[in-house]
């Protein structure tokens, strides 16, 4: 059964279930297969530090350590930030209800997108009301977490009077310059989507 999503506005409470929309039912997608002289599909293998071992794909892991070299359960780490203050967790949305907030469509179109679900109503309820304010272009906001984790990220609701959806991702810091103004692109800018990861062609 689904995980049902409790929305909050003004008095009301609205139960949804999330339905993901997948990016490769939307504009396809292209799989590029890699071959030996033979034909034979080629298999992805890691090299291990002795230069000469082959390791198999889930031949590997990720261990934590201490400073003897110990191993480290992760349930025993501390999560802190810059200030080695400890950071609380951010609790799942789906243990309680989620207040929405009116947002504009400067809010809304500086989010840098992760996913997308289309909204639909749990058992024994429905979206009148939303679909009814949605439909007058109006936007909603909330702070989603999926589950419990260090932060959250944010979710906006957008839609018209049929259709509701939910738009998950993070806001983008976004620097404006003027045509006098050179931009500067920092170390970390320069680590963003290579051009191999476009496929130009899907457009």
């Amino acid at each position: 059964m689904p995980a049902t999503l409790v929305l909050k506005l003004a008095k009301s409470e609205f139960h949804v279930e999330l339905k993901k929309i997948d990016r490769a039912k939307l504009y396809g997608e292209v799989e590029i297969e890699a071959v030996d002289e033979k034909g034979n599909p080629a298999m992805l293998k890691l090299l291990a530090s002795d230069g000469k071992t082959l390791i198999d794909t889930g031949g590997t892991a990720l261990e934590v350590l201490n400073e003897k070299g110990d191993s480290l359960d992760r349930d025993k780490l501390t999560p802190l930030n810059i200030d080695g203050d400890k950071i609380e967790e951010v609790p799942s949305s789906f243990d309680a209800p989620n207040k929405l907030t009116k947002a504009t469509i400067d809010d809304y179109l500086s989010l840098i997108v992760k996913s997308v679900y289309q909204l639909t109503p749990a058992p024994d309820s429905d979206l009148a009301k939303i679909l009814e304010r949605l439909g007058k272009a109006e936007i909603f906001s909330f702070p989603f977490s999926y589950r419990a984790g260090l932060e959250h990220d944010q979710a906006f609701l957008i839609g018209n009077s049929e259709e509701a959806f939910m738009v998950v991702g993070k806001p983008a810091e976004l620097e404006f310059v003027g045509f006098n103004q050179v931009a500067v692109i920092s170390p970390e800018d320069e680590q963003g989507i290579a051009a191999d990861d476009i496929d130009f062609s899907l457009f």
